[in-house]
């Protein structure tokens, strides 16, 4: 392997651009095919802790660039134009995945396991890894290279942010067995620690502090750690006062999320009504 990441690297500074050799083209088509089949990722956790391998972020960018503009259109009304490296991904049904039809698009070099559910219309990035059994439901995104584990329910309207650049960036991570509810939003490569709930609407960036009423802390992205949301936590949308005398005479306050408790036999019960939809 310590080769293939060397010849990525080295593809990577070169001046490689579309009509490069059939040396860095074949590198290329090996790193998307070991994408494809999940065996390397854009991130992955060491001794408990998510580190970037930034090498395949690199690998992503050589596609776009090797890449030529080609016409992917279906007819003269539906018209789609995409660079020929990345076209959508060839999903077949000894894949185990379950695609609904109704407009979703899951682009190569992304890598999607067995038992899946896609509901329409959904988009899963370049990059991207999604876990077994997850559920994907309409309008969710997926961005470049966000790594979801197995067992996640993203609801209707939610949108994982990716990061792709810079390189050396945290991509958001949602691990195994979380429940992100509708219309949410997580993104600048946010951790979100297994069993955790994200209630319907929340908001998760690297700008907004997030507030712990169980343990009493406030949790931050710094310079060296991403935003992380403790296992099992229960955030939900809340606000706090705005600082300064026109704030408080006008009564403003800020947006920011809030733990209320942390998950319990209770809230677990309510997240099995996903398995009637397998």
């Amino acid at each position: 392997m310590q080769n293939f990441i060397k010849a990525i690297e080295k593809a990577y500074e070169s001046d490689a651009s579309v009509g490069s050799s059939s040396t860095i083209e074949g590198i290329f088509a090996e790193f998307k095919t070991k994408l494809n089949r999940g065996e390397i990722r854009a991130a992955e956790k060491v001794n408990d802790r998510w580190q970037v391998n930034g090498w395949v972020k690199k690998g992503v960018l050589l596609g776009f660039r090797l890449g030529k503009l080609v016409d992917y259109s279906i007819d003269a009304r539906f018209r789609y134009f995409d660079k020929d490296t990345y076209p959508l991904k060839n999903v077949r049904l000894e894949d185990g995945i379950r695609q609904v039809p109704g407009g979703s698009s899951v682009r190569d070099g992304s890598y999607v396991a067995p038992g899946v559910v896609i509901m329409p219309p959904a988009y899963i990035n370049v990059g991207a890894y999604v876990g077994k059994n997850t559920m994907v439901d309409s309008h969710a995104l997926v961005g470049s290279c966000a790594q979801i584990g197995e067992r996640v329910h993203l609801s209707a309207g939610c949108q994982i942010g990716g990061v792709l650049e810079p390189i050396g960036a945290m991509p958001v991570i949602i691990e195994d067995d979380v429940l992100v509810g509708g219309n949410s939003g997580i993104y600048d490569g946010t951790v979100v620690r297994k069993n955790a709930v994200i209630g319907a609407g929340t908001v998760l960036t690297a700008s907004t502090p997030v507030y712990d009423l169980s343990r009493g802390q406030i949790y931050r992205k710094t310079e060296n750690e991403p935003l992380t949301i403790p296992e099992g936590a229960v955030v939900v949308p809340g606000s706090r006062p705005a600082s300064g005398d026109f704030a408080a005479t006008n009564k403003i306050s800020l947006y920011t999320p809030v733990i209320v408790k942390y998950r319990d036999a209770r809230t677990s019960a309510a997240t099995a009504l996903e398995e009637a939809l397998r």
